[in-house]
């Protein structure tokens, strides 16, 4: 059920929490040729602020586009990308894994597609390393 498992970069974007804002952001990387492979938000309890999680094709050039436009404060921080069967039980073989190895899922977010797509699950971990291993492991070869 585990297809593959990798470290990726994400790059974490705090902007004003307006309408358009991710529209914006979405055009001025998709025109500089970047592809958004996966994306979460959330607004900030107590402010006007989100903060959009990136995960793309290209970090280096999507920070740096993000920052020449001025979106607004960037980060860039290691997470694992697993890639899944798209049938029941696969994220549970990966929630599984990682409470046997006494590893806690910090936060997480997928894509998915209907079919037989495979479903992709971005995750940080209190131990990034060795959820890693672990799931490198278990991944089918």
């Amino acid at each position: 059920m585990l297809k593959k498992a990798m470290m990726t970069k994400q790059i974490s974007v705090t902007v004003i929490n307006k309408i358009g804002v991710l529209d914006i952001m979405a055009g001025y990387l998709a025109d500089r040729g970047i592809n958004i492979e996966a994306v979460a938000g959330y607004e900030i309890p107590g402010s006007d602020q989100v903060v959009i999680s990136l995960v793309v094709d290209d970090t280096l050039r999507a920070i740096e586009a993000i920052n020449k436009r001025g979106f607004g404060a960037v980060e860039e921080e290691d997470v694992i990308l697993v890639e899944l069967d798209n049938k029941p039980g696969a994220l549970k073989a990966v929630t599984s894994l990682l409470a046997h190895k006494n590893i806690n899922i910090s936060y997480l977010y997928a894509t998915a597609s209907p079919g037989a797509s495979p479903v992709r699950v971005i995750l940080s971990t209190g131990d990034n390393n060795a959820a890693f291993i672990a799931l490198k492991r278990s991944a089918t070869k």
